[in-house]
């Protein structure tokens, strides 16, 4: 169950990322790699690290953008070792991303609806679907053109987003993790890390929770734990 949970490094510097994953040595393997830190000066030499050190990264990089620029993005990035690659839930950008990572072990994950919007939100950006028709909407044609997988919240049931897409094998990765207790801070469809793998997450992704405890490996023991009773 260690193997999946994926610690955001959500940090703003390269220096307190490297640390950080030296405090989870034995705790987590797994690291998301996002905005916080893809600019960030030295991000290259992290990324070489970590892949040279035999821990798996989520690229989460949010390709949107027209094909052969995704498509050859994407190449670059899975030529790094990265295990995961997010890119827009969008047909033809979905359809570039698979172009690129062809030949590779990189998988490719289909962003639905970030954890921070509402219905609200859906409507004030002009979408005639509230979330959850789009998340399933989304999740069917990122099967359909061959994803190996979404993100998408736990709230969004995970098994019953497989059930309606008919895709048994896609793999669901989901943020927004929050034990009871935590802020939520912007996620506004949360989930504890139990919730989550009872309704069929495969991989959960802390950052917050476990960044900012006093001791994170000691929390992302705790986090593997409360995982393993669900699944038991």
């Amino acid at each position: 169950m260690q193997d999946r949970l994926i610690v955001a490094l959500d940090v703003p510097g390269i220096d307190r990322a490297s640390a950080l994953v030296d405090q989870l040595d034995g705790a987590a393997s797994f690291f998301k790699l996002g905005y916080w830190l893809s600019y960030a000066e030295g991000v290259d030499t992290l990324i070489g690290q970590l892949t040279r050190a035999g821990r798996r990264l989520f690229l989460d990089a949010k390709f949107h953008d027209i094909g052969q620029t995704v498509q050859e993005g994407v190449a670059r990035a899975a030529g790094r070792g990265v295990s995961f690659i997010t890119v827009h839930a969008e047909p033809q950008v979905i359809e570039a991303a698979m172009r690129g990572v062809r030949g590779t072990d990189a998988r490719i994950l289909a962003v639905t609806v970030l954890t921070s919007l509402t219905d609200a939100d859906l409507r004030e950006m002009g979408y005639a679907l509230d979330v959850a028709a789009l998340v399933a909407r989304r999740a069917r044609q990122a099967a359909e053109l061959g994803a190996h997988g979404i993100v998408a919240s736990a709230a969004d049931d995970p098994d019953a987003l497989r059930r309606a897409a008919d895709a048994p094998e896609l793999l669901v990765v989901t943020p927004g993790i929050r034990a009871a207790g935590d802020a939520a801070n912007d996620q506004q469809r949360a989930a504890t890390p139990a919730a989550a793998i009872r309704r069929g997450a495969d991989y959960l992704v802390v950052g917050r929770p476990i960044i900012a405890a006093a001791d994170p490996a000691a929390r992302a023991r705790a986090i593997v734990a409360e995982m393993e009773a669900a699944a038991a």
